[in-house]
């Protein structure tokens, strides 16, 4: 697909690997649905899209809310004039031990608040903004359509991390189901796996922990959210032979 002046959403726009995303797709030519919870970081995510060379309009949803999800592409299609791609990238993060034994007695547990505040928005979010996509291509009747699933490396099992690890291996697996059931109608899908990227996250580390997270990748250096994580969506979304697989972009992390 050549993605210039296609009409591509992106959840969790707002910061991070979302505004990466929007703005390398952007500077194709895009027009952005730029989709998040904070108006402030939509409204520079737009503007910075927009800086790129592409168009970018704010979207206020929570993907977990089957309703505000239905409305979030009808109000796409109708104000952007179509709908041709999705990138499902919002996600949040609620870690923990699945049980904190010490000194003989259980401590902690994991609890059922903090599974299914993740898995609601990184797998049931994925699903329902996936599902409404692409119901509205079908609708439109698009020669061509993409849906890209953020995955994650924690999707192989990520120490203090069974909610999000379960949620990411979910939405590669997603894509590949997606992948075999919209092939008849030219509807694509991919999953991207990202390793340690450079996020706002990363750059508000302490300095030692920075360097021992960096220290950990075989590349000895973060990857961007711009230059790895963007290029590969826009990969998948140029190569029309790419379906129903997972990249994983990770500097060698295993």
């Amino acid at each position: 697909m050549d993605v210039r002046d296609k009409v591509i959403t992106v959840t969790g726009a707002g910061r991070g690997l979302g505004r990466g995303i929007a703005t390398t797709l952007a500077a194709r030519g895009a027009s952005i649905a730029c989709v998040d919870l904070n108006e402030d970081d939509l409204n520079e995510t737009v503007k910075l899209c927009e800086q790129a060379g592409g168009k970018g309009r704010a979207f206020l949803c929570n993907v977990a809310k089957e309703e505000e999800v239905e409305k979030l592409f009808a109000d796409i299609a109708e104000q952007l004039g179509g709908l041709h791609g999705l990138v499902n990238n919002a996600g949040i993060t609620r870690d923990g031990l699945l049980v904190k034994f010490k000194d003989g007695e259980v401590q902690k547990k994991m609890s059922l608040q903090e599974w299914q505040a993740v898995i609601d928005v990184n797998l049931t979010g994925v699903f329902l903004c996936g599902r409404e996509a692409a119901a509205k291509m079908l609708e439109l009747g698009v020669d061509e359509g993409v849906i890209v699933n953020i995955s994650s490396l924690a999707r192989q099992g990520s120490f203090g991390q069974t909610n999000y690890s379960a949620a990411k291996a979910g939405v590669a697996a997603m894509a590949e189901a997606w992948a075999r059931e919209l092939a008849r109608f030219n509807i694509r899908t991919g999953a991207i796996a990202p390793g340690t990227i450079n996020t706002d996250m990363i750059a508000a580390m302490k300095p030692e922990a920075r360097d021992r997270l960096v220290g950990s990748v075989p590349l000895k250096r973060l990857g961007e959210p711009e230059a790895h994580i963007g290029r590969t969506v826009q990969f998948i979304f140029e190569n029309d032979y790419f379906t129903g697989r997972c990249i994983d972009v990770d500097g060698g992390l295993r």
